[in-house]
C-alpha cells in the first residue's frame, strides 16, 4: 500500500490537471517511483483508478502542509496555479530553473526602474510591475513543481532562499535610483528585506517554524512597488510628487519608505514570535 501511495503522489497532479478519463498514461511521463514495469500497469486498470486519483488528492492536499514547512499562499488552490504546475512537472522543468528565472525578472524590473530616472517612457514602470509579480508567481511555481514532480532537495533550499535576495536587491536598489525615488532609501530598504529573511532563517535553525508574518514580508514589499509602478505609468510625473511645506518628495521614495517601516515591524514581529515558539 505504501508503495502504491508514493506512486498517486507522484502522478496525482498529471492526472488531475489533464483530467484523465482512463486511457492507461505513458509510463515516460511521470517520475521514478520504484515500481517494476509489471505492477505500475495494473495501479491504472479501471479497478484502482478511482482510488487513487481520491488517494492522491488527498496526499496532495495534505503533505505540504503537514511535511514542509512553506509560505501559506491561497493562490496555490488557484486551477491556473495547478495546471501550470502540471504542464512544467510533465515537461521536467527543473524547479531550481524555475527561481532564476524568477530572479532574472527582478534584476530587468530593478534596471528598468533605475532608467526611469534617465527616460520618461511609461513602458518602463510597467516591466517593473510585471518583473515584481512574475517573480512572485516563479517563487510559488517552484516549490509547487518540486512537490509535484518529487524533485524537493537540500539544493532546492539554496535556490529557493538566495535568488529571493537577488531578488529584493536588485527591485529595492533599482527603485532607489527610480524617478522620484531616493538612493540612500533603496539601499536601507534592500538591508531590511535581506535581515527580515534573515531572521525567519535563523529562527529556523534555532528550531522554530518558518515565520513570515508582515506586514511586509516578500509579497507585500512586491505589492508596494507594483501600485507605486502602475500608478507611475498611467499617470504625468507632475503627480507623482508629494509637498509636504516648502519640501517635495517622490512617490517611490514614499513607497521606500513605507517598505522600510514596515521591514522593522516585520522584523520585530517575527523576533517575537519566534522566542514564543522557542519557550524563551
Amino acid at each position: 500500500m505504501q508503495t502504491i501511495l508514493s506512486a498517486s503522489f507522484n502522478a496525482n497532479n498529471l492526472l488531475i490537471a489533464s483530467r484523465w478519463t482512463g486511457d492507461r498514461p505513458p509510463l515516460a511521463r511521470f517520475p521514478q517511483t520504484g515500481l517494476s514495469a509489471s505492477l505500475v500497469p495494473s495501479l491504472y486498470s479501471a479497478h484502482y483508478r478511482d482510488d487513487l486519483l481520491s488517494v492522491a488528492s488527498t496526499v496532495m492536499q495534505e503533505a505540504p502542509s503537514n511535511s514542509i514547512d512553506r509560505r501559506p499562499i491561497a493562490t496555490r488552490n488557484r486551477k491556473w496555479a495547478q495546471s501550470s504546475t502540471a504542464w512544467l512537472a510533465s515537461r521536467n522543468v527543473s524547479p531550481n530553473a524555475i527561481s532564476i528565472a524568477g530572479m532574472s525578472t527582478c534584476i530587468v524590473a530593478g534596471i528598468a526602474l533605475g532608467m526611469t530616472s534617465i527616460a520618461d517612457y511609461r513602458i518602463l514602470w510597467l516591466i517593473a510591475a510585471l518583473g515584481a509579480q512574475l517573480r512572485l508567481t516563479a517563487n510559488m511555481l517552484d516549490g509547487m513543481v518540486a512537490i509535484a514532480s518529487s524533485r524537493t532537495s537540500k539544493t532546492g533550499e539554496l535556490y529557493n532562499e538566495v535568488p529571493d535576495r537577488v531578488s529584493d536587491a536588485a527591485v529595492f536598489i533599482g527603485a532607489g535610483f527610480a524617478w522620484g525615488g531616493n538612493i540612500t532609501l533603496g539601499y536601507i530598504a534592500t538591508i531590511l528585506a535581506i535581515f527580515t529573511a534573515y531572521v525567519r532563517a535563523a529562527g529556523k535553525i534555532a528550531g522554530a517554524p518558518n515565520e513570515f508574518c508582515g506586514p511586509m514580508a516578500k509579497q507585500h514589499r512586491m505589492l508596494v512597488i507594483t501600485l507605486i509602478c502602475v500608478y507611475a505609468a498611467i499617470t504625468p510625473r507632475s503627480w507623482q510628487i508629494i509637498t509636504f511645506n516648502d519640501s517635495q518628495i517622490g512617490l517611490v521614495t514614499l513607497g521606500l519608505v513605507v517598505i522600510v517601516v514596515g521591514c522593522v515591524i516585520t522584523v520585530v514581529r517575527r523576533l517575537s514570535r519566534i522566542a514564543y515558539a522557542l519557550g524563551a
